[in-house]
């Protein structure tokens, strides 16, 4: 008969209650019984670390056990393993923690990062600062990947970094395991959407804990989930699904914490840190950095009070974003009135010249609407082949001068960019008193609350200047496409749509030939 396993609870009762000489014992015997170098802890450890997925995330609050975990899969399971942080001064606790499990640095090469494991295995401490940081990695093989503290990386690194796992031998089986707590700023918000079956409440088919969910990436380059792991047509390509989970874990989960005092220290945390540390709670809220341009609740209500409409009134303008190639998608925002349609994308590759770009956006315009195009790079010739095609073309430069004034009429913007995404800004503002609907869209709350400004001298005045494309690239890792073809809908000096000229019924056909005339009254 299989005997359960007992909870850290219940471990720490046993050892509370036992006389110092019972404990010795305890202590004596496990020095003879020659233990394995580490074995996870009862409860959420043990599951992350039996777990199938191909894609962990374990953690949520903080005190789990994470990096224990990490170190522990190099240590027993995988051949050749490399642990990321995002800055490599933060590996200096890991390598802290590994010296102590091994009660040795030998086999440790500090320049190098390299840790030469018992058995032949191979750890390597990894570190990507950089959005591009994930170069330095490429192509190199390892069997295990480990993100300590994955809210702290974007989500473009750790999609290109998990993208390389490969291995030699086939009995070592291939993971990921990203640890870490709910995200602290806006940027780490891709890894609720990354796990939303588990993490967001309101997901149309909840995952539980430890349960696995399969996913491919579309066409469009998205997520998307699939039965079980049977591999898949998607377009011409048959592609194998990758399992994820999420298994949350507790300090009440970490024997070796549970007696230091280390809840206490959580439970003093302030709100809503205490909530996302102590209990884990991935809908506790992120605190906006003080000149953050859009604030996070005002994109959020503008999302929340989106409903979808059959009858979805005139078009008035669609900002079109076109890829610059790469990992890039062109994105199209459909504007009617303060109500925007679904932003509609296509991968890079889609529209990668100036012909292809004017077939992606000629079929999404309606109602003589006015095609407001980023004409730079590739932009420049989508905006040609699109006037060739007789329709109404609007060009935006964002580093072009603005003439406008914000509201108050105090300030001026530095250029076009922060002209169009500060009327965006009040677009959204709560207090407006006919606020925008922006469509939900996980991506597009993170372009727009990307985007920080500052207040700069500009002549005898003052002026509104607001990140650059290339800084918010640097945030989020990717670029804030979707983000700026709504934004580019605001442009000040955007024309009004140009209907098509209404087709002559008979009547006026019949009028303007000059032959025969309809009398109504013989009618």
């Amino acid at each position: 008969m299989k005997l359960p396993i007992p909870s850290t609870e219940e471990i720490l009762a046993a050892f509370k209650g036992m006389t110092p000489e019972m404990r010795a014992a305890v202590d004596s015997f496990l020095m003879v019984a020659d233990p394995a170098i580490w074995v996870p802890q009862a409860g959420p450890q043990s599951a992350a670390y039996h777990s199938k997925a191909d894609i962990i995330f374990y953690g949520g609050s903080a005190g789990g056990g994470k990096t224990e975990l990490l170190l522990g899969l190099s240590l027993t399971e995988q051949e050749h393993s490399i642990i990321f942080r995002r800055e490599a001064v933060q590996l200096i606790g890991i390598e802290e923690r590994m010296t102590k499990i091994l009660g040795t640095r030998a086999g440790y090469n500090g320049q190098d990062h390299l840790w030469r494991l018992p058995g032949g295995k191979v750890l390597e401490l990894g570190s990507v600062q950089r959005p591009d940081d994930w170069l330095k990695y490429q192509g190199r093989p390892h069997d295990f990947k480990g993100f300590d503290e994955i809210t702290h990386f974007t989500e473009a690194q750790f999609r290109t970094l998990i993208g390389w796992m490969r291995t030699d031998n086939p009995d070592i089986r291939q993971r990921v395991v990203a640890a870490g707590n709910p995200p602290t700023t806006p940027e780490g918000e891709w890894v609720k959407r990354y796990w939303a079956a588990w993490l967001d409440p309101q997901h149309s088919n909840p995952a539980k804990p430890g349960e696995l969910r399969w996913y491919v990436t579309n066409e469009k380059g998205e997520d998307q989930e699939v039965p079980d792991s049977t591999p898949v047509m998607v377009g011409n390509e048959l592609m194998t699904p990758k399992s994820r989970t999420f298994i949350p874990s507790s300090v009440d989960d970490n024997l070796f914490l549970t007696t230091t005092g280390y809840k206490a220290t959580l439970q003093a945390l302030p709100e809503p840190l205490r909530s996302q540390m102590l209990r884990g709670d991935f809908n506790a809220g992120v605190s906006d950095p003080v000149w953050q341009l859009i604030p996070t609740e005002w994109v959020k209500a503008a999302q929340a009070r989106w409903k979808d409409r059959d009858a979805k009134g005139p078009m008035t303008a669609i900002g079109f974003d076109p890829s610059r190639g790469g990992q890039d998608k062109s994105s199209a925002a459909r504007r009617h009135g303060q109500w925007f349609d679904k932003i509609v994308t296509a991968p890079g590759v889609v529209t990668k010249d100036g012909p292809s770009a004017a077939g992606f956006i000629a079929p999404l315009i309606r109602d003589g609407a006015v095609v407001c195009i980023d004409s730079i790079g590739i932009g420049s010739s989508a905006l040609d082949f699109v006037k060739g095609l007789g329709l109404h073309v609007h060009p935006v430069v964002g580093s072009e001068a603005s003439a406008l004034m914000d509201k108050s009429g105090q300030m001026k913007f530095r250029n076009k960019r922060a002209e169009m995404y500060w009327l965006l800004r009040e677009a959204l503002d709560p207090t407006n008193s006919d606020p925008i609907a922006l469509p939900p869209d996980a991506e597009l709350l993170g372009d727009l609350t990307a985007p920080r400004y500052q207040v700069t001298t500009m002549g005898k005045g003052a002026a509104i200047q607001i990140s650059s494309k290339d800084d918010i690239r640097r945030i989020l890792g990717r670029s804030p496409d979707k983000g700026d073809s709504v934004a580019m809908t605001f442009a000040a000096d955007i024309p009004k749509p140009e209907p098509k000229p209404r087709a002559k019924s008979w009547r006026d056909r019949l009028a303007g030939s000059g032959h025969g005339h309809w009398d109504q009254s013989t009618a």
